[in-house]
């Protein structure tokens, strides 16, 4: 009998910093209110980049720019059915504009919030992954890679 195979789940997600403080987003989950960077699931012909934009808007009514690949994180963790998981996340930093007014946020997410490199270690038991702080530490640490490092093919795109 063979194994089931492999799948991670791949998510996109935005690290945004401005003055020193990180931009994230507080959201309901099933283990009570939980601190995220903007970020979720890539969808069928998105490209990574679109999908952290996507991501970010939905969730931060902001549009999101970004500037460089920040890393491709691998991390296992329950998904909302409370399975085991592997999340394959593509993380992109830039700069966000000022909230969109009438814009609502994403269902499940109660607000934003701007923390400093020491408030978020000092949260991280109410992180939504070990991920929002390994990539915040990897910004800091000046990390960063060219936009084109992440190459969606015209056929994951739904293009010719």
């Amino acid at each position: 009998m063979s194994k089931p195979r492999w799948r991670p789940r791949v998510t996109v997600a935005a690290v945004i910093e401005q003055d020193g403080r990180y931009l994230l987003v507080e959201e309901n989950t099933a283990d009570g209110l939980r601190l995220n960077t903007p970020a979720g699931h890539l969808e069928p012909g998105e490209s990574p980049q679109d999908g952290a934009v996507r991501e970010a808007l939905e969730e931060t009514a902001r549009a999101f720019t970004p500037s460089a690949l920040l890393g491709v994180y691998l991390a296992a963790s329950p998904d909302a059915e409370g399975q085991p998981t592997t999340w394959l996340r593509i993380t992109y930093c830039g700069t966000a504009g000022e909230p969109q007014p009438g814009r609502a946020l994403d269902a499940g997410i109660v607000r934003t919030v701007w923390l400093t490199p020491e408030e978020l270690r000092a949260s991280q038991a109410r992180h939504r992954s070990p991920l929002v702080l390994r990539c915040v530490e990897d910004h800091l640490r000046g990390q960063r890679f060219g936009l084109d490092a992440v190459q969606a093919h015209a056929s994951a795109l739904g293009l010719k």
